[in-house]
């Protein structure tokens, strides 16, 4: 046999792999201005119908799942499936109804309006 065969063979086994989907926090970056603040979550890979955003009780969920489609037999692997969870707390002067999200270019931007009572306004003084 010659040596050059036996280092490139490989041996096939029979092992089951079990993957376990690895968890983080994806980062984020977060922006006040009057009207509302703004969340932007870097979340490469995850598609829109892998998205789960909830705010309920003045917590706010955010979740996503990236699957890789994976062709061929892997022989290193660092680049896996992978699960983004964050929770924060968000003021009651947020507007829940008119939340509104998008993604665009792996990153998840939440556009969280802030109530009208909640917005900054000049009070008129009145002379007597």
């Amino acid at each position: 046999m010659d040596k050059t065969t036996d280092i490139t063979k490989k041996e096939t086994k029979n092992i089951e792999k079990t993957h376990e989907l690895y968890e983080t926090a994806p980062a984020v970056d977060i922006y006040e201005n009057e009207n509302e603040i703004l969340l932007h979550a870097d979340m490469p890979g995850v598609l829109k119908e892998n998205i789960n955003v909830d705010i309920d009780n003045g917590t706010l969920s955010i979740s996503g799942i990236r699957k890789l489609k994976i062709k061929g037999t892997p022989t290193y692997e660092e680049f896996t499936d992978v699960e983004y969870v964050r929770n924060f707390s968000v003021p009651q002067t947020i507007d829940v109804e008119k939340v509104e999200a998008e993604l665009k270019d792996g990153v998840l931007r939440l556009h969280l309006p802030k109530s009208e009572a909640a917005k900054p306004r000049q009070i008129e003084i009145k002379t007597a």
